[in-house]
């Protein structure tokens, strides 16, 4: 089943994102090759793709696993949860309907 993990970033989180970002995605490319990921980004905190300073409210990934617990247990075991970089995380589980 799929499952939307719905991460909040600290207060001037940018730092923090940076440090951990290379082992972030690493491991969200182990999904993609696995075929079990279906979409993965940040949330800006300005209306722009390149928000600068300004950095990232948050995290949305979309991906499959075997139970919500096992999405729960990926979700924690992320670097930047790690690091510090999350204030909480959500995991629901996700109907793709569209396209």
């Amino acid at each position: 089943m799929w499952y939307a993990i719905i991460s909040h970033d600290v207060e001037q989180s940018l730092p923090l994102r940076q440090q951990a970002r290379p082992d972030h995605l690493a491991r969200l490319e182990q999904l993609r090759e696995e075929g079990r990921l279906l979409l993965a980004g940040p949330c800006p905190a300005v209306d722009s793709e390149d928000p600068g300073e300004a950095g990232f409210l948050g995290s949305l990934v979309v991906a499959e696993f075997d139970s919500l617990a096992a999405a729960q247990a990926w979700a924690e075991a992320d670097p930047y949860v790690t690091a510090g970089v999350y204030k909480g995380v959500e995991v629901r589980p996700f109907k793709a309907l569209l396209p």
